[in-house]
């Protein structure tokens, strides 16, 4: 245990899991001149949860207003990271987000155009053939319906999570590898003793960021979340037509079929195209999930590409899995655990689209720990709304598809 001239000491903050929430709130917390100490059970930029990879997208583009009001200061905070740490970590290439004609994924699309005109972000409407003139590698026709925001665009994943984690040493934050939490206890005067597999670590608050982990970490103070736990990935294509899908070529797109949503990011770090499907994956738990790709999903995607951008294809490069953790209604948890009678514990689930929010929602995290508020709209994330406490509400992982069944689209 870290001691103070002989006085065991007391961190103000203990961030649990060190991936891309929880280095961020790493990050924001170490500019506020406090002790803070991140705990990582596995090694500093491992591939075991949902944080790594070259490129995640990041959009304005969202069916849900609560979202926009989000991106909107996500894309300030990575902008402030960027000037710390002298390196881009945003890419800007346009975005895509299109449905066919006379189907329910049009009300979706419809759902995006209000959303975004209610925020007052522009966006351009454009049918097929639009699509297929402002960028020719797509072979979209008649009966497609599609919106292009140009803000939207690429979150160098990887990169960004070390940024946070060095930005925050250089801060003067200490964190440990190779440690998992295993039992949370308030002791007599207020202080949390963090119990982990090499020491105790002794603090007045923590943030809890562990992803799949999530109700391990929690389980100790009487605490669970429904969450499910799926098993993703994402294919990369050895296209031989390498600079039509070049950053400065070809933008993220997201296809919305009856299903599930499609989605596809140009080249970046790598030469390669990128595809994947979204929330399409079995449920599994941290420890039973396989690190194997599915080759049913890779026939999926690959006939997908056939389809709509059939230059995007080429050999398989490689395929990657990765976790998904959802709360029944894929909504973020942002919140103390006040009503469970833990207000020192707060937590953030990032319901397997989070990354592209990872900075901002990292400085909510440290706002919440250090001052108890924030001033960002972060009320529907509560822990306390149906979709956590009703043990009979039914999941919807499809994201908009139960606000298509909720709003009366024209």
């Amino acid at each position: 245990m870290g001691s103070d001239t002989g006085v065991e000491k007391v961190y103000d903050v203990i961030v649990v899991g060190c991936g891309g929430i929880g280095s961020a709130a790493l990050y924001w917390l170490s500019k506020r001149n406090i002790k803070v100490l991140g705990l990582e059970q596995f090694c500093l930029g491992h591939d075991n949860g949902g944080s790594q990879d070259h490129s995640r997208i990041i959009r304005l583009m969202y069916h849900e207003e609560k979202y926009i009001r989000l991106a909107k200061p996500a894309y300030q905070a990575w902008e402030e990271v960027e000037k710390d740490a002298g390196l881009q970590l945003v890419y800007k290439t346009g975005g895509l987000v299109f449905s066919h004609l006379n189907t329910p994924e049009e009300k979706i699309c419809q759902l995006y155009m209000k959303s975004m005109d209610k925020e007052k972000i522009p966006y351009e409407k454009l049918d097929g053939t639009g699509i297929k003139n402002r960028f020719p590698q797509f072979n979209t026709g008649s009966d497609i319906i599609g919106l292009f925001q140009p803000d939207s665009g690429i979150v160098d994943a990887a990169l960004a999570n070390s940024v946070h984690v060095q930005l925050a040493q250089g801060n003067g934050a200490e964190v440990v590898q190779n440690v998992a939490v295993t039992r949370i206890i308030r002791d007599q005067n207020g202080i949390l003793k963090v119990h982990t597999t090499k020491q105790v670590f002794l603090a007045r608050k923590i943030v809890v960021a562990a992803g799949a982990w999530l109700n391990e970490v929690l389980g100790s103070i009487g605490v669970h979340i429904p969450v499910t736990v799926t098993q993703e990935q994402v294919t990369y294509y050895a296209t031989p037509h390498v600079k039509d899908f070049t950053k400065e070529r070809f933008p993220v797109w997201l296809y919305q079929t009856p299903t599930c949503d499609i989605y596809g990011l140009p080249s970046h770090v790598n030469s390669y195209s990128k595809i994947g499907i979204d929330a399409g994956g079995p449920a599994v738990t941290a420890s039973t999930r396989s690190y194997t790709p599915d080759p049913k999903r890779e026939a999926a995607c690959e006939d997908i590409l056939k389809q709509l951008i059939p230059k995007a294809l080429g050999p398989i490069a490689y395929t990657k899995t990765c976790l998904y953790t959802m709360p029944p209604d894929r909504n973020f948890v942002i919140d103390d655990l006040s009503s469970k009678g833990w207000p020192e514990v707060i937590v953030c689930c990032g319901a397997g689209h989070a990354f592209k929010f990872a900075c901002i929602l990292g400085k909510i995290l440290s706002e919440l720990a250090l001052d108890g508020k924030t001033s960002l709209p972060i009320e529907e994330f509560t822990i306390e709304r149906d979709a956590i406490t009703d043990p009979n509400y039914k999941p919807s992982f499809y994201m908009g598809q139960a606000q298509v069944a909720k709003v009366d689209c024209p």
